[in-house]
């Protein structure tokens, strides 16, 4: 599971750099020479290929997430399990003790 928390850090810095790229080229094609339109098509499609690569973290982040809540009631209902069997054999110790000192008086 610490695994899974470094990789969601790395995710966060990847996207941060992802992002300062995209606004870093956007802030050069507008010092680019070009004229408004050619500027204004190009920050479009910048802004949609960012916009693309954002949902696409998110979709991963979402499945890391609920990936990591699935492991984690999977593992939750073993140790129920585990601890049940335990209180079981516990009882059941207990009946035999019980069962041993009645023969005994």
């Amino acid at each position: 599971m610490a695994d899974e928390c470094r990789g969601s850090g790395a995710g966060s810095l990847l996207l941060a750099f992802v992002m300062g790229a995209a606004i870093g080229g956007g802030l050069a094609l507008l010092a680019a020479p070009r004229s408004g339109r050619e500027t204004r098509d190009k920050i479009r499609g910048l802004a949609d290929e960012v916009q693309e690569r954002v949902k696409d973290y998110t979709t991963q982040a979402e499945d890391r997430v609920k990936a990591t809540l699935e492991e984690g009631r999977e593992l939750l209902k073993e140790q129920a399990d585990l601890i049940k069997a335990a209180v079981e054999a516990g009882k059941e110790a207990m009946e035999e003790e019980r069962a041993k000192h009645k023969k005994t008086a």
